[in-house]
């Protein structure tokens, strides 16, 4: 799905006849060439559906490409492809070097070099060319020596001197140490194959835990006028659709139970382990599991918006974005190579005057010497364990937290999450489950029975819980609902609309200006939510409602109090309802507002936040958007409105609290695994510069094997990020 509308490929004989001046069909607004059979069309899928746009004659012998792979894993898989075949190719042109430099030959020391010569520079040119691109890129437009540019000197040093060897051998006044261009290529071959393995681990891990996987691929379609049913590709839904899912089977996408009884696996999705019960009215969402019994289902999500989509963009948005972590280790990079640089100078310094001063070396041989020590410490120096230490680690732990019900949108803010010091929760559908049931019902006027088709109209244009829950009263009473004109929700107070020529205002007692009216004292004793309605300013309907605390709700309150992380509690609810709750929950006064509107809640978090307070916000509603802004982090509860979703740091996709435990568990593994890893690579850097320069009298890395420093440094980066996909993280329950 993008801005403009859904998309769907297709196969074509000649994709040019679909561009150019050609009018488009209804409901399509673009089509673009993919390649020379391929087509992606652009289209309105409220206006017209994926298999009325293949049935349409424009598209005559057009057919469904196959589905693609993730954008991510799609562009990791040619990557890897490119860099298998750049790998095998340094490696077949670099093994016949190795043995014209290394087996016992005859003596043809010019054929031999000329061979190699034209070998290396294959090498030099084809498989390190890129890195020369690369590194004088940085340093010419950004002014950054980066790794790669230790990289082409320390390969280009070895390749020139090479090649100067070669040409006195030519000129027979061979230099005493003679060419080798095995080092060069040799070289390039294993930081190849250092980056092949560093590529394949991380596109391992980036599969492994990829959401959009989880997409089943077709459907079983209902087609009630013909009583037939047909499998078919997914993306093949449309608006309106019924489709059967039998026992064992994937759910396609997003819909509604409309008849039959089961049970759900929603924990490839939600992290919940238990099996969820569905029956007609149920949702249900795209990669859930049906176990027992078969389902019909009424699609109220096309396969491009539907629940794994979503989850996979923001997690995509969050493996995008840069952590501050990364910025630091950008900084230590942008140091580390001019020392590098610095230290290799020095190294090749220190050596030629040891060899000219204690070994009593010639210069050319003590210069000689004194550069492998050089081009070895170049090598080993390359920093790049420091690049992969905190990208390798986000891209596991933001796949971990989808699994356990938690998306977070962004680096910063598994950055962050570690250090909370305050949560405050909105109370109605996030302390509590959001399934309000009237207990109590007072008409003033005496008129309940006219009113309630008005009621039922004015309640059922609102999603807020005590809304719904009024018009799922009223429905067992009322046939028809009223239409309403000029239909406004004023968030944190209620609805306003135009019955007739009747004004009517909907919402808590305060804004109404009837909060010492008796009915309503008489509804607020009782602690419950309360609902009011006029007409002309006139009260005409109390409603009390009662909501039930979710069942985690109490455990993870008192974990987090077990941890000296404050709570809060900020509703716009009344305040008796509101204080029943944090009576239940233990929590102190000074920490609950009530009858807060959404500037309310804004100037509560400000007011609570702090360079070193931490303040998390938990909120469902549009009227909680605000707050969920302005928190250091804001979580979004599962079922909420997308206002409030587009205003969140992270979202719960499990209708349980324990995300919030989850999420801040996760931000302190993550954080544990970065600082290793920035730790591995201090420690393994020092010490194998050392090694390379000579600093260990017995011991030294030989040029040619400096490039399997590469391997060394960056597996333990992958494999500490690997392990963070078998973290345990505890669910809290009641």
């Amino acid at each position: 799905m993008t801005l403009s509308g859904h998309e769907l490929d297709l196969i074509v004989e000649d994709p040019t006849l679909f561009i150019g001046d050609n009018d488009l069909p209804y409901g399509i607004s673009d089509i673009a060439v993919l390649d020379s059979r391929t087509i992606r069309v652009t289209y309105h899928p409220e206006v017209l559906g994926a298999r009325d746009l293949l049935g349409n004659p424009f598209f005559e012998l057009a057919k469904l490409a196959p589905m693609a792979d993730p954008p991510l894993i799609t562009s990791g898989r040619a990557h890897l492809r490119l860099m298998l075949f750049k790998t095998l190719v340094s490696t077949m042109l670099t093994i016949p070097v190795l043995i014209m430099a290394w087996a016992e030959l005859p003596p043809r020391e010019i054929a031999y070099g000329a061979a190699s010569l034209v070998l290396a520079t294959v090498v030099q040119v084809y498989i390190a060319g890129p890195w020369y691109f690369s590194a004088f890129k940085a340093l010419f437009f950004s002014h950054l020596v980066e790794v790669d540019f230790l990289v082409v000197l320390s390969t280009s040093t070895a390749y020139i001197y090479s090649i100067i060897a070669y040409a006195r051998l030519a000129y027979e006044k061979p230099l005493s140490t003679g060419s080798f261009f095995e080092t060069s290529t040799l070289l390039v071959t294993l930081i190849m194959v250092g980056r092949l393995v560093t590529s394949l681990a991380r596109q391992r891990a980036v599969e492994s835990i990829s959401i959009e996987s989880l997409q089943p691929l077709t459907a079983i379609l209902v087609d009630s006028k013909l009583d037939s049913r047909d499998e078919i590709d997914a993306r093949l839904l449309q608006y309106g659709d019924v489709f059967v899912v039998p026992p064992d089977s994937s759910i396609a996408t997003d819909g509604t139970v409309i008849s039959g009884i089961s049970e759900v696996d929603e924990s490839m999705i939600t992290g919940e382990a238990t099996l969820v019960a569905k029956q007609p009215g149920s949702p249900v969402v795209a990669g859930s599991i049906n176990h027992s019994g078969t389902l019909t289902i009424r699609l109220t999500r096309l396969m491009g918006d539907n629940t794994i989509k979503s989850i996979g963009l923001m997690v995509d948005e969050a493996k995008s974005s840069k952590a501050k972590f990364q910025d630091m280790a950008d900084r230590v990079a942008a140091y580390f190579v001019p020392i590098i640089l610095v230290l290799t100078v020095t190294v090749f310094v220190v050596w030629v005057g040891v060899g000219k001063g204690i070994r009593d070396y010639s210069t050319t041989t003590a210069c000689i010497n004194a550069m492998t020590y050089a081009i070895s410490a170049l090598i080993v120096s390359c920093p790049c364990a420091i690049g992969l230490a905190v990208p390798m680690v986000l891209v596991i732990a933001g796949g971990v937290a989808a699994k356990n019900g938690v998306i977070f949108k962004s680096a910063e803010t598994i950055e962050k999450a570690r250090n909370i010091s305050h949560v405050v929760f909105d109370k109605t559908g996030t302390l509590t489950q959001g399934l309000l049931a009237v207990e109590r019902e007072i008409y003033p006027t005496g008129e309940g029975t006219t009113l309630g088709p008005m009621i039922l109209g004015l309640t059922s244009s609102s999603k807020h819980p005590v809304s719904t829950a009024i018009a799922a009263h009223l429905k067992s009473t009322v046939t028809k609902a009223d239409e309403l004109k000029n239909v406004t929700s004023i968030a944190g107070c209620g609805i306003e609309a135009t019955w007739g020529v009747e004004n009517i205002r909907a919402g808590n007692p305060h804004w109404l200006g009837v909060e010492n009216l008796p009915e309503v004292k008489n509804i607020l004793s009782l602690g419950v939510s309360i609902f009011c309605i006029t007409v002309n300013k006139g009260l005409v309907a109390v409603y009390g409602l009662k909501d039930s605390l979710r069942p985690d709700t109490t455990a993870v309150i008192n974990e987090l109090r077990r941890r000296n992380i404050e709570i809060s509690i900020v509703s716009g609810d009344n305040e008796e309802s509101v204080k029943s709750v944090s009576r239940t929950l233990d929590l102190p006064e000074s920490h609950v507002r009530f009858r807060c509107s959404p500037a309310d809640k804004q100037t509560y978090i400000k007011e609570i936040s702090t360079a070193k307070n931490i303040v998390m916000f938990c909120g469902d509603g549009t009227n909680d958007a605000v707050a969920l802004a302005q928190a250091s982090i804001g979580m979004h509860v599962n079922g909420g409105t997308d206002i409030a979703q587009s205003a969140a740091d992270a979202v719960l996709i499990r209708p349980a609290l324990g995300g919030v435990l989850v999420l801040i568990d996760l931000s302190k593994t993550f954080y544990r695994r970065v600082v290793f890893n920035f730790t591995w690579s201090f420690v393994y850097n020092t010490f194998a510069i050392l090694l390379a320069a000579g600093a260990f009298p017995n011991a030294r890395i030989p040029p040619q094997y400096a490039g399997l420093g590469e391997i060394v440094s960056v597996l333990p980066v992958i494999a500490i990020g690997v392990q963070l996909r078998w973290a345990k993280f505890t669910n809290f329950r009641a």
